[in-house]
């Protein structure tokens, strides 16, 4: 099996895919690339399929027009919780203070109706592992990875050649340039940059 995040992101795209079997109104996942990486303390740091659909409740919850989330996409409401039910997921405990119903759980049917889909993507997971693992300190690997961003609302400074500066996450700027409007070149961050929570 090919380790490479393409592969990874095509096998979550099927089980992305497999999830839309059974619930048909969850909306096709734009981009299954920028899950690999990416973590938020919110919907759950850890890649897996139970990640997956923790982030397909979100979907169909956009799909049917129900704000499921408040203070910034932190705290996961009883609107989030009743459609994770719906997905297979459960909330045994009450909720917690910051994050509400978002550690959630796949129950016991949807281990089973989803176990081939769990094997493959656990596998390609593995793989995936195992290949990034190998890369040594002397390995290039972007913005992200040099300063520890995965996504989940820390900011750094990018700066412009003419001094103009903005706030990205490292993994957004690492996808393409973001053009400064007032000199016409890319932005990028500097050597040794100050990262910072975002304001939420």
């Amino acid at each position: 099996m090919s380790t490479t995040p393409p592969v990874l992101a095509a096998e979550l795209a099927q089980a992305w895919a497999d999830i839309q079997r059974y619930h048909s109104e969850l909306p096709d996942l734009a981009a299954p690339e920028s899950l690999i990486g990416e973590s938020s303390s919110a919907c759950g740091a850890e890649l897996s399929f139970e990640r997956l659909l923790h982030e397909a409740v979100h979907g169909i919850a956009a799909a049917r027009g129900v704000r499921d989330t408040s203070r910034a996409g932190r705290y996961h409401n009883r609107r989030f919780l009743a459609i994770a039910e719906e997905l297979g997921l459960d909330h045994p405990e009450e909720p917690h203070p910051s994050s509400g119903f978002s550690l959630v759980t796949l129950n016991a049917e949807a281990r089973r109706r989803y176990r081939p889909t769990i094997e493959r993507l656990q596998r390609a997971l593995k793989a995936h592992t195992v290949a990034t693992a190998a890369d040594t300190k002397r390995s290039f690997r972007g913005p992200a990875a040099r300063h520890g961003s995965s996504g989940g609302g820390v900011r750094v400074k990018a700066v412009c050649d003419c001094g103009r500066n903005v706030r990205v996450v490292p993994s957004v700027l690492a996808q393409a340039p973001i053009v400064c409007g007032g000199c016409g070149k890319p932005f990028r961050i500097p050597e040794g940059a100050e990262v910072v929570a975002a304001v939420v």
